[in-house]
């Protein structure tokens, strides 16, 4: 059997890679998609693959994307490498853009989607904590928070105003169908 294809969507800050790098630390069915993203790794936040503009475009064209996007003035790519997670029967988390998830929905067979959700206070902390946006893309970031899901892609949502740790119980159970009760070294709510 095929793994899962699990989009982790939501706003700017909710914690979807806190929430995919718990969920991946204590389950082994779970791995990560490492996204491509046109921006200096430097910049810090997630675990990706920083490549420039033009390394992005040659990519894409080059197929080596199985899904690809543009959102916040960059581009992200998850790698085709996940077909072979997938086929070998593990389940892959991937930070997606709502904007995707139909097109996302046809190229998989066992899909599903995880929208993360947090109070504006809590988002606006944790953009700022961050430190890679200045005030007036937090601020639009944040009037973007509330936003739709595409018609047609059913979902599963979570809060994640609060501890980590009850976001992944929380996730984990949905994902698993059972008692699933993590055990995160970090208990605090540092995303």
């Amino acid at each position: 059997m095929t793994g899962r294809f699990i989009a982790i969507v939501g706003p700017s800050g909710v914690g979807k890679d806190s929430v995919m790098d718990a969920l991946a630390r204590v389950d082994a069915r779970f791995t990560l998609a490492r996204r491509v993203i046109s921006r200096p790794v430097e910049k810090g936040g997630e675990v990706y693959d920083g490549v420039t503009e033009k390394a992005f475009a040659i990519a894409e064209q080059e197929g080596a994307f199985v899904l690809s996007w543009a959102a916040h003035g960059l581009h992200y790519g998850i790698p085709k490498t996940i077909m072979f997670d997938l086929a070998q029967g593990r389940d892959v988390l991937v930070n997606l853009s709502r904007a995707i998830l139909p097109r996302a929905q046809t190229l998989f067979d066992r899909f599903c989607v995880i929208l993360l959700s947090a109070d504006q206070d809590v988002l606006a902390a944790r953009l700022t904590a961050r430190n890679r946006e200045d005030p007036a893309e937090i601020a639009r970031r944040l009037h973007r928070a509330d936003f739709a899901m595409p018609t047609g892609v059913p979902y599963h949502r979570v809060d994640n105003s609060g501890p980590l740790v009850h976001t992944v119980e929380q996730v984990g159970r949905y994902l698993s169908g059972s008692g699933f009760r993590p055990e995160l070294p970090d208990q605090k709510n540092v995303l």
